[in-house]
């Protein structure tokens, strides 16, 4: 037998596993990009990725842990190995209290926190994927980001849970530990929001969605924006001269506007895109691959270089590749 073949048989002699062989990733990744893994695992509860994650790590293939794939970019090679993805997704609120679990979907925990007449979440409406990813990322929208609001963050690293409360995590712009430190996976976090007003939150997400699906519309094969935005602190005196101080926004300066000054809006290669409207939106248009988007992506961070001196920094995360 082949290792991958003993890997398979070993996570499925667990019983709590939700195996498949050859998995298109395509299937998991919003770009809709992506060749096979040789064993995808969903695991339900916390003892089963325990239990999961040991036999990947005995099997000695490649393993790699994801969430819903909104940020990933994966090669048409697809993984040789093990992808793992934690799916349980349970929300319990209790006061000012939300317990979540990473498997939820992001968009269900900010419609929990409305519902409960929680504020905060409420501008981060729209934005896809699941809590576990959100967290590692430190998503965030409009003023917000999930970091304000979280106390404690359960999870799995060394082969055990463990936990941290907020200090521990190392919350940065769009930044956390779990983001530098790859073997520490989310399983579930504490947050603690104020009080607001449900029907005032509902306006206020209504209204962010309504934005948010005209500059991403949910069908689009996109990761959202491609590279983090740039604190204007970071930026050298001649550098941050040229930014119009009507773009900056929150003490940040958006790399749209400066890909937009080399030339991004429209550039394509193959049926990747860089949106005509929005310089750091590049999505899918047809049977899209892996090589030719990060091709663009990389084209537009040498430009920036040359121009601006500027290293941007993607918020997407490559597989294979």
């Amino acid at each position: 037998m082949t290792a991958t073949e003993d890997a398979l048989d070993a996570l499925a002699a667990l019983g709590k596993l939700a195996l498949r062989k050859n998995a298109p990733l395509s299937e998991y990744t919003r770009f809709a990009i992506g060749g096979p893994a040789a064993i995808l695992a969903d695991a339900g509860d916390e003892a089963a990725f325990l239990d999961a994650l040991r036999i990947a790590r005995q099997s000695g293939l490649p393993h790699t842990v994801i969430g819903a794939g909104t940020n990933l970019i994966v090669s048409e090679a697809g993984y040789p190995g093990i992808v793992l993805r934690y799916t349980a997704h349970a929300i319990r609120g209790d006061g000012n209290r939300i317990v979540v679990e990473a498997g939820a979907v992001l968009q269900q925990l900010v419609d929990f926190s409305i519902e409960q007449g929680l504020e905060g979440l409420h501008t981060m409406t729209g934005i896809p994927g699941w809590v576990g990813a959100a967290i590692y990322g430190n998503a965030g929208a409009y003023g917000h980001s999930i970091s304000e609001f979280i106390e404690r963050v359960r999870f799995v690293g060394g082969g055990q849970a463990l936990s941290c409360d907020n200090s521990a995590c190392e919350f940065g712009y769009r930044e956390s530990a779990f983001k530098r430190h790859k073997d520490r996976v989310i399983v579930s976090a504490e947050l603690t929001l104020p009080s607001g007003e449900c029907n005032h939150l509902r306006e206020q997400a209504a209204r962010i969605l309504e934005i948010r699906n005209a500059k991403y519309p949910p069908t689009m094969r996109c990761a959202g924006s491609i590279f983090k935005n740039l604190l204007i602190e970071d930026l050298a005196g001649a550098v941050k001269a040229q930014v119009p101080p009507p773009v900056i926004r929150e003490g940040k300066a958006p790399s749209a506007w400066f890909l937009e000054q080399v030339g991004a809006k429209g550039m394509r290669r193959g049926d990747i895109e860089v949106a005509p409207y929005h310089a750091n939106l590049i999505y899918n248009t047809g049977a899209g691959t892996a090589e030719d988007l990060k091709t663009v992506i990389e084209e537009l961070k040498k430009r920036v270089l040359e121009r601006f001196g500027l290293a941007l920094e993607e918020e997407v995360q490559y597989v294979g590749l």
